[in-house]
């Protein structure tokens, strides 16, 4: 039985991994961390609120004596200015990581990056450099087990407010571009499923593991 902390239960990924832990037979209990309120009862569901992610000492308590950890807190590039971008994607991931190995050593953990995620920082799109900075962070705090998911688009499944005009556009062409390039595509259910299988499943022994988007879908088959 594992005992599983996700942060960003609120957002579309997290949401649906939090949904598929509540779920699952072999997890005993959730713990979801964010910083507004889920309004959702459930007996494994154990929810702390927390503002700052930039500081995590205050999650010591919530953090010990778990299994594994799934981070899925994000922000679209465009919806924050470029500082608040790489805050959320790095310092706050880095900052989680860190009181996670410090209250529970030998906890799994399970990271939302993204297509295109460059650790060597030369990229030009800050989204794929910030990601790449946070893989490369999160591999050095020496997790015993660590996993990258690298998702292309992420279709929503459920109706939502789209954050930009490209997302609206990848929305309404979704069935033809995922018959014409279905290694680029993934539902956000598939994503929060198998965000959670690798940590219930310990199936590789490797202490890291990279899943692209086509690794994604054969895991999940």
């Amino acid at each position: 039985m594992k005992r599983i902390v996700i942060v960003g239960a609120t957002g579309m990924v997290g949401g649906y991994a939090l949904r598929y832990a509540l779920g699952h037979a072999a997890v005993s209990g959730v713990t979801a961390i964010g910083r507004r309120a889920l309004g959702l009862a459930h007996p494994k569901l154990r929810e702390v609120l927390h503002r700052d992610f930039a500081d995590c000492s205050a999650l010591k308590e919530a953090l010990s004596g778990q299994d594994a950890a799934i981070f899925c807190l994000g922000a679209y590039t465009g919806a924050v200015p470029d500082a608040g971008l790489r805050r959320v994607t790095v310092d706050y991931a880095l900052s989680l990581a860190r009181a996670v190995r410090r209250a529970s050593p030998e906890a799994a953990f399970s990271f939302l990056s993204g297509m295109g995620a460059d650790p060597t920082g030369k990229s030009r799109a800050a989204f794929a450099r910030y990601k790449g900075e946070a893989e490369k962070g999160l591999l050095a705090a020496g997790f015993p087990r660590f996993y990258i998911f690298r998702p292309g688009y992420i279709y929503p499944v459920e109706p939502r407010k789209e954050p930009n005009v490209g997302y609206r556009v990848l929305r309404a062409i979704y069935p033809v571009f995922r018959v014409l390039f279905p290694g680029q595509v993934i539902r956000a259910d598939d994503l929060g499923r198998a965000m959670v299988e690798v940590c219930v499943r310990e199936t590789e022994q490797r202490p890291s593991v990279v899943f692209e988007n086509r690794d994604i879908q054969a895991f999940l088959k």
